[in-house]
């Protein structure tokens, strides 16, 4: 399904006009409407799978960064050239690359910085400078996976928080948190934060040389139109982040002790088609429980474990864009958790807030 997407952004590029508009509408209703016809699929494949058996699964995502590459910077330079396309022309084309990197693009950097092969991770972070965004390996793998839940996690959102007010704070809060984290990390190994084995010294390089090429592709229009594909995926990324914990808190235990991450700490959806083109993502209990599972292999909960979603992600991310229609669908299923999972909490003002302790000996 992935793979479809770069045919429409040559036609888009090529043709002009309103074509660029075929990625959201494939991305995003196309999918939607495929899972109202094709429904849920809640079967478990079995976990111990051997890798080699998923070589054409893992091939899509290690494939993924140079069709990607040559469509953003193919891009760039045709559109700094072609003279039948306008401004606005140029901008919905790169707004629909935006729609690629960030709903295909970011899905599948997170599935490879998840895993343990030097390709992989590279790729990963490859695709993530491509929207400059690299802090987000860092912020993901140090600080979401261990505290996601809890106030340290910039990106769980809080009862209540509209996406816009949590957009705005996670893009200023996300790099400093990052930053403090790998800071820290070093520091227990008696290293400054400057230390040559902190990645961002990679982040930077490998970011400065996308932002050069796409200078010398196109000059400051090329590198105008790079950042705005940028920007269009983080906001996709920050988009399914909010959706994925929203409202969703681990019970704090007294004196910066939290619960354990638990599968009804995601909100999952087990809709067919918009799994098959974010693989796997919206089982997000499962990445949770154990991070470095194949996506193919991710299991699903059933209600009595994990909360689930009425609509997939790509949907979901659309309601969230209006903040009253999405607290009118949202706000009743994250009361009727609370009374699911901790009858025991009477007060639920400081998790609104965000005012409980920082987690003991986080990064």
């Amino acid at each position: 399904m992935s793979v479809v997407m770069l045919p429409l952004v040559v036609l888009a590029a090529g043709r002009g006009g309103f074509w660029w508009m075929l990625l959201p509408a494939y991305a995003w209703y196309l999918t939607t409407a495929l899972d109202g016809v094709l429904g849920l699929n809640e079967a478990n494949p079995d976990p111990q799978t051997e890798t080699r058996a998923l070589f054409w699964h893992r091939a899509v995502t290690v494939v993924w960064f140079p069709l990607q590459f040559a469509a953003i910077f193919g891009c760039i330079w045709y559109a700094s050239r072609a003279g039948h396309l306008s401004g606005p022309e140029k901008l919905g084309l790169f707004f629909g690359l935006g729609v690629l990197s960030g709903t295909i693009g970011m899905v599948y950097a997170h599935e490879l910085l998840h895993q343990k092969t030097a390709v992989e991770r590279w790729m990963g972070d490859l695709l993530l400078a491509s929207t400059l965004y690299s802090h987000f390996r860092t912020e993901h793998l140090l600080v979401h996976h261990a505290w996601v839940s809890t106030p340290r996690d910039a990106v769980s959102a809080r009862y209540n928080e509209g996406f816009y007010r949590f957009f705005w704070r996670v893009l200023r809060q996300g790099p400093r948190s990052a930053w403090r984290a790998e800071a820290r990390l070093l520091a227990r190994a008696g290293r400054r934060p400057w230390d040559r084995r902190s990645p961002f010294w990679r982040y930077g390089m490998l970011q400065g040389a996308m932002v050069l090429l796409a200078l010398a592709l196109g000059g400051l229009q090329g590198l105008g139109l790079f950042v705005f594909q940028a920007f269009v995926a983080i906001w996709q990324l920050e988009l399914t982040n909010y959706v994925e914990h929203y409202g969703l808190t681990r019970k704090h235990l007294g004196e910066g002790r939290y619960e354990h991450i638990l599968p009804r700490h995601s909100w999952n959806a087990s809709h067919r088609v918009s799994n098959w083109l974010l693989i796997n993502l919206q089982r997000h209990s499962d990445h949770h429980y154990k991070p470095d599972r194949r996506f193919p292999l991710l299991q699903t909960y059933g209600q009595d474990e994990a909360p689930q979603l009425p609509m997939g992600y790509p949907a979901m991310t659309f309601v969230a864009m209006v903040p009253p229609w999405w607290r009118r669908r949202m706000n009743p299923r994250v009361r009727a958790w609370r009374r699911q999972f901790y009858p025991e909490v009477t007060d639920w003002g400081p998790y609104n807030r965000g005012d409980l302790p920082m987690p003991r000996n986080a990064l």
